[in-house]
């Protein structure tokens, strides 16, 4: 593996003491009860109030300030201190916010990761091992009945939705400035096909930072109506249209309308296996001349500049396998090179480091 400095450091040789990694070790078996516990303690207002009063509080003044049972609140900050989330004071028993309690609620990465995992994925993690085992996505009939989570988001009960999107849109609303420079900036970019475009958000950004671009977005018809939507009324929206279509069928072919001078798939090969993506590449590739270039904008695990980002990557990974395909994930770069390889194209370039911890792989027509 070709792993950045980063990983290598926590990777590749063990550190823990034997005491440090018992422990780790009932953290994990405790896991589902760590994660509700911190998230109530978020949800009931505990971390905002000991926030709020760095010089602590009691148990008797949480119980006041939250209306919570005196029972509740002792069940919480017990489970809170062995988490690491709160701290005490053993002469006046004030319970006090820690480092770990203070990212908890305030790293806006967390609280996305935090409803993701509670809104959407939680019910269906139970079926992770069925899904490993089968190769579908065995824990998405908790969310609804449909092949693959793709065709049920416009159909998601209201809560799990927003936590879906809010979810996908952090990750990717934070690469978007940096990456309209790249393909706009660096290329004569006139005309650009949005591959997997959602709701129109990058094609919002491109037309707004580029008065002269026309976008196409492509994405399931469901999606794409869900797009026109979202973009309704909004100033530029009339130089984007749609091109419904089953990108899992492998006979569904890109637009051939006109020629694309960009194809853009931000955060869209990470939800296919790698069979899946090299079909996706070849078609793309058909469309294609030596001007045009395609931008793959994914998260790769190994290039992460922070251990903790890889480890929200792989882990998120499993989220593909148990509710949302059961056959993607979340790429090393090598893979995801040797997938563009295999479909006749090169990589130009790699630009590291975007927003949260995405890469840009520039490609064209092989040589």
């Amino acid at each position: 593996m070709n792993l950045s400095e980063a990983l290598k450091k926590k990777y590749t040789k063990e550190k823990m003491s034997a005491f440090d990694a018992q422990r780790l070790a009932e953290f994990i078996a405790f896991g589902p009860v760590v994660f509700q516990a911190s998230r109530l303690m978020i949800k009931f207002g505990i971390l905002d109030l000991l926030n709020d009063h760095s010089q602590g509080m009691t148990c008797e003044e949480l119980v006041e300030a939250t209306g919570l049972s005196d029972y509740a609140v002792k069940c919480l900050t017990d489970a809170s201190l062995s988490i690491g989330t709160i701290l005490i004071d053993d002469e006046t028993d004030k319970f006090k916010l820690s480092k770990t309690g203070y990212f908890l609620l305030h790293d806006p990465a967390t609280r996305a990761n935090i409803d993701f995992n509670h809104d959407v994925n939680y019910r269906g993690w139970f079926y992770l091992e069925e899904a490993l085992k089968e190769g579908r996505p065995a824990g998405l009939k908790t969310l609804g009945d449909w092949p693959t989570i793709y065709e049920g988001l416009s159909s998601l009960e209201p809560q799990v939705q927003k936590s879906w999107f809010g979810f996908d849109h952090f990750y990717s609303d934070s690469s978007f400035p940096e990456a309209l420079k790249i393909v706009f900036d660096h290329h004569n970019t006139r005309t650009l096909l949005d591959v997997g475009g959602n709701t129109g958000r990058w094609a919002m950004q491109c037309v707004t930072y580029n008065p002269d671009v026309k976008v196409t977005i492509m994405d399931l018809p469901q999606q794409i109506g869900l797009m026109k939507e979202a973009t309704k009324g909004k100033p530029g929206a009339e130089r984007i249209d749609g091109f419904g279509a089953n990108l899992l069928d492998p006979e569904s072919s890109l637009p051939t309308d006109k020629h694309y001078d960009a194809i853009w798939m931000s955060q869209f090969l990470d939800c296919f296996s790698g069979e899946q993506i090299v079909s996706l590449l070849k078609r793309a590739a058909k469309i294609m001349d030596k001007e045009s270039r395609l931008y793959i904008m994914e998260t790769l695990w190994d290039r992460q500049k922070y251990e903790t980002a890889a480890m929200c990557l792989t882990l998120t990974s499993l989220y593909f396998t148990a509710l949302a395909n059961g056959n993607s994930k979340m790429y090393h770069s090598a893979d995801m090179i040797n997938y563009v390889k295999a479909a006749g194209l090169e990589v130009e370039k790699i630009v590291d480091h975007l927003g949260q911890g995405h890469s840009i792989l520039i490609c064209r027509l092989a040589k």
